[in-house]
Order: C-alpha cells, then structure tokens, then sequence
C-alpha cells in the first residue's frame, strides 16, 4: 500500500513530532493546532491528529505557515512542549536520585489513551492509559508493553426498525500515533514465541506518550 500525504513547511514542520506524541491526550491545547489549520477535516478524522496530518490540504499547511495568529499558537504550545519534555528536576529524579537508573515495565492486555486510538475496551483500559500519562507526569523511569489490537472497541447505532446494530473497524496502523521499531541495522522488529506445535511472530510498535514510550506487539504479520 502506498500512502501519499501532504509535506508540512518547515516553519511549522513539528506539527508531525507533536501528532505522534500522546501528550496532547492530557494537554488539549495542543489539538488546537489542528482545528485551526482545517476544523471541518479535524472533526471528519475523530479528532486525530495522526490522520489528520495524512489528509490535510497541502494549501491548508501553506496558509497556516503564513498565518501570524496560527504561528503565535504554534510557537506557544511547542515552547510548553520542549519545556516538558525536557525538565530536568522531575518528581522522581529529586525524590529517589538514587534509583535513577532502574527501569519500571508496566504491563497490561489494553491502553485507554483517547478516543482516536481505539485500542481498549473499558476500566481496565482507561486506568493503563492514565498510568502511563502520570507516569510521564511524575517523570518515571517507565516503560510500558501492551498489545495492537486491529480492531478496538465497536460502535453502535440504531438501524431504522429501531435494533441496535454493532458495527466494527478495522484500524490503519498508518492513521495511528504509532512507529515501527526498528532493529541496528534498519530493519522492523520482530519478535518470536514458541507456542505448542507453532511459532508466534510479533512486529513490534512504538507509542510516545510524553516522556515514556508504550510497545505494542502486532501478530497480524506473515
């Protein structure tokens, strides 16, 4: 499959980064970005931000680039970025200095990070994913390991009898806030598991979630 998607002006080329951080789950000015560039494409793409980079307007970005209102937006909501990303004297690097080396895998079979990355079902899901945002929040040495579902929690409507009718999506991993990982010498990962009578293979995802990274596993390869 191949997939063509708009180039982004270098003057606002951080809008991808941004996209493809789920940080903007729990700091929402950051989507205003997007509504701004294209509102009615913004609500047509269920409000995410990775889909909507894809099928934006190349005049729309060009526009934006020229826009002194949208490039103050820009400017302010990338400076609150950086300086989260990259603050030194977190909670946990001041409160146990001494552990600052050790590693916490946090596992769980769903993450409810928002609504556009529909890989969960309920409670157990919407937990993971406030984990992993306080996690980042708190500046945890964290590392989060899950599974890619293709299809994620099913919608419902009302058909014109009146029956409830449960329809399911299959999700495009390219209109996901996720990236490949990628061995040493540039190839996908994945990984093996021996199962009774069958080997299991896994390609392996990244999910950026502030400072933390979530890795899925996908067994929906040859």
């Amino acid at each position: 499959k191949v997939t063509v998607i708009p180039k982004v002006p270098e003057r606002i080329n951080r809008l991808e980064e941004l996209a493809y951080n789920l940080w903007w789950s729990w700091n929402t000015d950051a989507l205003k970005l997007f509504k701004l560039i294209d509102i009615e494409l913004w609500n047509q793409c269920n409000k995410s931000p990775v889909k909507f980079i894809n099928n934006v307007e190349q005049s729309k970005l060009e526009d934006a680039a020229k826009n002194e209102e949208f490039l103050s937006q820009y400017d302010l909501i990338l400076s609150k970025f950086d300086s989260y990303m990259n603050e030194p004297k977190t909670w946990f690097s001041k409160t146990y200095p001494e552990n600052k080396n050790n590693t916490i895998a946090y596992f769980s079979a769903e993450y409810g990070l928002d609504e556009s990355f529909p890989v969960y079902s309920g409670g157990l899901g919407i937990l993971s994913g406030d984990h992993c945002k306080s996690a980042s929040d708190l500046g945890l040495p964290f590392v989060a390991i899950g599974l890619l579902y293709r299809q994620g929690y099913f919608n419902q409507k009302i058909n014109k009898e009146g029956w409830q009718e449960t329809t399911y999506t299959e999700l495009e991993p390219s209109e996901l806030p996720i990236k490949p990982v990628h061995t040493t010498n540039g190839d996908e990962l994945v990984i093996n598991i021996d199962f009774p009578g069958r080997t299991v293979f896994a390609k392996v995802w990244q999910v950026s979630i502030g400072r933390n990274k979530l890795y899925m596993l996908d067994t929906n390869v040859e």
